[in-house]
């Protein structure tokens, strides 16, 4: 049974060899180069100073993470995050995906984060598909903005807003700060 739970960084490994192939073999994500394990751990240490990052589990192996990163570095922006979904290769389709996002807007939606962004390679049917189901909509499309395996790229933003624009927003609280008792 598949569980969702908060990334440790004795995950490092596990995740950076899961998210390997993608940046191996696929035009998924426009790194050219993949992680090491310890470049995985600073990356993941830098998120959960301030967000969530999730991971999926089944009989001790990870099978997908999910987090959220600064959309832009301004104050400005603080209610804005861009959201990624790593699915083990061979597993889409089980539902991971959906289990790992549920979660983490959860969790977002405790930060008193607003706006959900996903910036995806196009055409990317499947992502597309799977960010409508909930409830994003396309708001940017760059062409041929990556270069990667020999031929140029284009790259869609996807956003979803978690709830109505207030006229003062709440103030966002880091991740560290949650009691999180149920992902």
């Amino acid at each position: 049974m598949v569980t969702i739970r908060i990334a440790t960084l004795a995950d490092a490994p596990a995740l950076a060899a899961l998210y390997k192939p993608y940046v191996e073999t696929t035009d998924i994500t426009f790194e050219y180069d993949a992680p090491s394990a310890e470049e995985f751990a600073a990356r993941m240490e830098k998120t959960c100073a301030r967000y969530p990052f999730l991971v999926a589990e089944d009989s001790g192996m990870l099978f997908g993470y999910a987090y959220a990163g600064t959309f832009k570095g301004r104050p400005a922006y603080d209610w804005s995050v861009e959201v990624s979904v790593y699915v083990k290769l061979g597993h889409s389709g089980q539902g991971i995906g959906t289990l790992l996002y549920e979660a983490l807007e959860r969790c977002l939606r405790q930060q008193n984060i607003i706006n959900l962004n996903a910036c995806i390679t196009y055409p990317n049917p499947k992502s597309e598909a799977f960010h409508r189901k909930f409830g994003y909509q396309t708001v940017a499309h760059f062409t041929r903005c990556g270069y990667k395996f020999g031929a140029w790229k284009d790259m869609i933003w996807m956003e979803k807003a978690l709830c109505a624009h207030p006229p003062v927003p709440q103030p966002v609280i880091p991740f560290p700060l949650l009691e999180i008792d149920h992902l």
